[in-house]
């Protein structure tokens, strides 16, 4: 389906943001386009530093989980940390249990497991907890649901604290909060925290730091952890705006000297180099093998990679959990492809993509469905067959509110949660059928809805291309989800010649003129023998691009990778 292509509207007066700010008024207009509006908002965007995060004060109950947190330490209560079997509870466990261990708590963890026991702490869990004759329950990225689970812990005479990030369910207005001794989340109504957008594993940092504040410890401890704050926030898929971006970008700089001996490891096994690490390699590399454990074993694989101060042990566990995300990525392209003929022989027409691979992994249905939804700009479900039934993931588009759809269907399903844009379910096999037509019938979308669009920040002519240019865009870095990579347009390229490079033939490299005669070499990742099909006979096309500089055998040239094209 050929893609709409859209440039930004958005106004305001470039000129005068790029002289106040001493940017081109190129960055100007991409700030504006990020809905970053304001001086000061501004100012944090390029320039925010250590001091322009908030004050982790500023969380309702920190402190008073702090004040518990110091009582138990001296007291040598057993503290046991809940997290949850993805990467930011993964971050967030390693950084509770490394603060608490090294200010001497009797500290342990558990994590549960993503088939056996399912999001969050369960009754399971608390019972365990005292029968271990633990102390005080605290749950990270997890727990403002847990209602039953924490009456129950309370009913055995146990301290519960809770941190978390996720949204609060509310009855008529009002939040509904588990019974704890101390709830640290920035979604309560009452949370005075200005920014709500933090991943679970910043909810814990910030407790850490307030925590170590009252023990006396030097600044230099919680900052020295604040890499897996960073790795958990782009893992998380969160918004790298305001603070998120500040975080972020001191946690990639910190990671050349992380104390993980098991981070440096990852990194290594992946043929990265620390010290150029990006949120995109967060995102796309490091991140997937920390969640591959807590998808196809168990999550406490990645956090004993994280503790692991042994180089030999540290070795093993991270060829352990790349291999896994291997395997991981090879059952993925495997359940695309059934799913893709299933849409293909059947569903074609659907408004809404019901696929059921009943062999699948249950933890790949979330990313097979999202690659579904890419592939055809449909919302797509993904059901697989669990012990329990059928269980599901859902990934929407702009244009279909995935939880409300869902609503519509709920004597359908035993179970279901989510927001617009994704969803999770659960129902009896009987129902499947049901479940499809059912959606499809109540789907108010058009044909319209299912053209992807794609966004242009600024209409650039190649020439204006320059190092100069370049340095700058990396002042608007990381990039990532709500500061998504800039993108700019040139109409009318005359391609000189291109030709398909690289083992598996999946990069073309271009040789471009302007209009106006400016040369500019090129590269696009796709299928090279499709790219040159789809060519055919054409020797111009408009591309959407993004410029950059190619360094091979210590020579430098300004070179665009090509995002889009379309040939004429």
């Amino acid at each position: 389906m050929t893609a709409k292509w859209m440039l930004y509207a958005k106004k305001a007066d470039f000129n005068a943001l790029a002289a106040r700010f001493h940017i081109t008024p190129i960055s100007a207009r991409i700030i504006r386009n990020r809905d970053v509006c304001g001086d000061e908002a501004i100012r944090k965007y390029l320039y925010g530093t250590w001091e322009d995060l908030y004050s982790p004060h500023r969380l309702k109950d920190v402190d008073l989980a702090a004040d518990i947190l110091s009582e138990k330490i001296k007291a040598q209560k057993k503290i046991r940390i809940v997290g949850d079997y993805d990467i930011d509870g993964v971050c967030s466990t390693y950084i509770l249990y490394q603060a608490l261990t090294r200010l001497g708590a009797v500290a342990d963890y558990e994590i549960p497991d993503r088939i056996k026991d399912g999001y969050g702490i369960n009754q399971q869990i608390v019972d365990q907890a005292a029968k271990d004759r633990v102390d005080t329950i605290l749950t990270c990225d997890n727990g403002i649901s847990a209602v039953a689970q924490m009456a129950r812990a309370k009913e055995l005479g146990m301290t519960v604290i809770i941190t978390d990030h996720h949204e609060i369910s509310q009855e008529d207005g009002k939040d509904i909060l588990p019974r704890a001794d101390a709830i640290v989340n920035p979604r309560q109504k009452d949370c005075g925290y200005p920014w709500k957008e933090i991943c679970g594993a910043v909810v814990a940092y910030k407790l850490i730091q307030v925590l170590y504040e009252k023990a006396g410890v030097p600044v230099k401890e919680w900052k020295d952890m604040v890499e897996f704050a960073a790795i958990a926030t782009v893992g998380d898929v969160m918004r790298l705006q305001d603070e998120n971006r500040i975080l972020v970008k001191e946690g990639l700089k910190h990671i050349p000297w992380t104390e993980s001996v098991g981070l440096k490891k990852l990194i290594e096994k992946n043929n990265l180099d620390s010290s150029s690490l990006s949120a995109y390699h967060i995102g796309f590399v490091i991140g997937p093998c920390l969640n591959a454990g807590g998808r196809l074993q168990t999550a406490k694989l990645a956090l004993r990679l994280l503790l692991c101060r042994d180089e030999e042990e540290a070795d093993r566990l991270a060829l352990e959990l790349k291999s896994l995300n291997d395997q991981r990525k090879s059952m993925t392209v495997q359940g695309l492809t059934e799913a893709s003929q299933q849409v293909e022989q059947h569903y074609g027409n659907d408004k809404v993509l019901v696929v059921y691979l009943p062999q699948c992994h249950e933890s790949l249905a979330g990313i097979i469905a999202g690659k579904l939804r890419e592939k055809y700009h449909k919302p797509s479900f993904v059901l697989t067959k669990g012990a329990e039934g059928i269980k599901g993931s859902g990934r929407s588009i702009e244009s279909y509110h995935m939880f409300q759809a869902l609503t519509g269907v709920k004597e359908l399903l035993t179970k279901f949660g989510g927001h617009p844009m994704a969803a999770g379910l659960s129902l009896e096999e009987k129902n499947v059928e049901s479940f499809r037509r059912e959606l499809n019938r109540q789907a108010d979308l058009t044909e319209e809805d299912f053209i992807p669009r794609i966004w242009i920040d600024v209409p650039l002519p190649i020439s204006y291309v320059s190092e100069k240019l370049i340095k700058e865009l990396e002042l608007l870095e990381p990039f990532g989800q709500g500061n998504e990579k800039p993108q700019f347009a040139q109409k009318d390229l005359t391609i000189r010649s291109a030709r398909v490079v690289g083992k598996n033939r999946n990069a073309i490299k271009l040789s471009l003129v302007t209009p106006e005669g400016t040369p500019m070499e090129g590269m696009a990742f796709a299928e090279g023998d499709l790219f040159l099909q789809e060519m055919g006979d054409s020797t111009v096309m408009d591309a959407i691009y993004y410029p950059g500089i190619n360094e091979y055998n210590g020579r430098r040239s300004l070179q665009v990778v090509i995002k889009e094209w379309r040939f004429k």
